[in-house]
């Protein structure tokens, strides 16, 4: 007996679509550490969140937004 696939929930479409961007972006990836020396270039992690839930949130927008026939 063959299984049919489920069709996947537009929020885990949206979670992978959040991975890749933020991989190929380096968003929330640890940046390299330093000497201690100069100003931190790296984003607080409470920043770092808030950027990501927003990513999240536009990329539900994008999966969910309806597509126009021709």
């Amino acid at each position: 007996m063959e299984s049919i696939p489920a069709a996947r929930r537009t929020e885990d479409i949206a979670l992978d679509l959040l991975k890749f961007v933020a991989s190929q972006a380096n968003v929330g990836s640890k940046s390299a550490g330093s000497t201690g020396f100069g100003l931190p270039t790296s984003p607080k992690s409470d920043d770092q969140v808030t950027h990501l839930l927003e990513l999240y949130a536009r990329c539900r927008q994008a999966v969910e937004a309806p597509v126009e026939k021709k």
